[in-house]
């Protein structure tokens, strides 16, 4: 079911915008199995567009790597694997500590209170959460998404921001699998505390070094899941 935050963003874009969000939200949030074959008459059914814009939705969706496009075979959602993990991980490793440390020597006062925001939103959220997986919750998902991104709002490289926006995507999909498989909980709320408090006082080593392990430690707990 849509929120209402999706439904009013939708009004103000065109039907392909839609179709690219609606997509992505449901291929990061497991709602399509890895693998499972998109077709056109499914998608029309489920959501109500036209051809035209899902084919655009879904080749957009192949250039940022949520989708597998074969010309034969039509579309279908990525597959997970250790070795694509590993590789979002290594790129996230160099793109997002850039983009860190790029938006810390740029970012004003307005940029630090959005962080502020962004991590009381998210820590509030996750305090009223039931005992389980966090990231399985649709509402911390998307706070979690504005967190990080606030983090990197800063930097002087629109491309940049957009390669860390397309694999913090990527990184959600195994996030879901790891939480939907993993036996023990685990929350974050002093992770995204300690990263907070070091980005605001701009300690460029320390907040480095805890985005570092952050993304890192999604890159166990789904080698973990993997495991199982």
């Amino acid at each position: 079911m849509q929120s209402m935050r999706e439904a009013t963003a939708e009004s103000a874009v065109t039907l392909t915008e839609q179709a690219v969000m609606r997509l992505r939200r449901d291929v990061t949030l497991g709602v399509f199995e890895p693998g499972k074959k998109l077709k056109l008459d499914e998608l029309q059914a489920l959501y109500g567009y036209s051809s035209s814009p899902l084919r655009e939705a879904l080749s957009k969706l192949s250039q940022e790597g949520l989708i597998r496009a074969d010309e034969r075979k039509g579309f279908r959602v990525a597959d997970i694997s250790r070795t694509d993990l590993e590789d979002i991980t290594r790129m996230r490793l160099m793109l997002d500590v850039q983009a860190l440390q790029s938006a810390m020597r740029c970012g004003d006062d307005e940029w630090e209170a959005a962080i502020v925001a962004a991590h009381y939103k998210l820590d509030k959220l996750e305090r009223s959460l039931p005992e389980g997986p966090v990231v399985l919750d649709e509402g911390w998902s998307e706070a979690h998404q504005e967190f990080h991104l606030a983090l990197l709002a800063a930097c002087d490289s629109p491309r940049l921001l957009q390669w860390c926006a397309h694999l913090f995507d990527q990184a959600e999909r195994y996030r879901q699998f790891s939480a939907r498989h993993r036996k023990t909980n685990r929350r974050k709320s002093s992770e995204h505390k300690r990263l907070m408090d070091a980005v605001v006082r701009r300690d460029l080593a320390t907040a480095s070094e805890l985005l570092s392990e952050h993304i890192a430690s999604t890159q166990r707990n789904v080698l973990l899941a993997l495991s199982l």
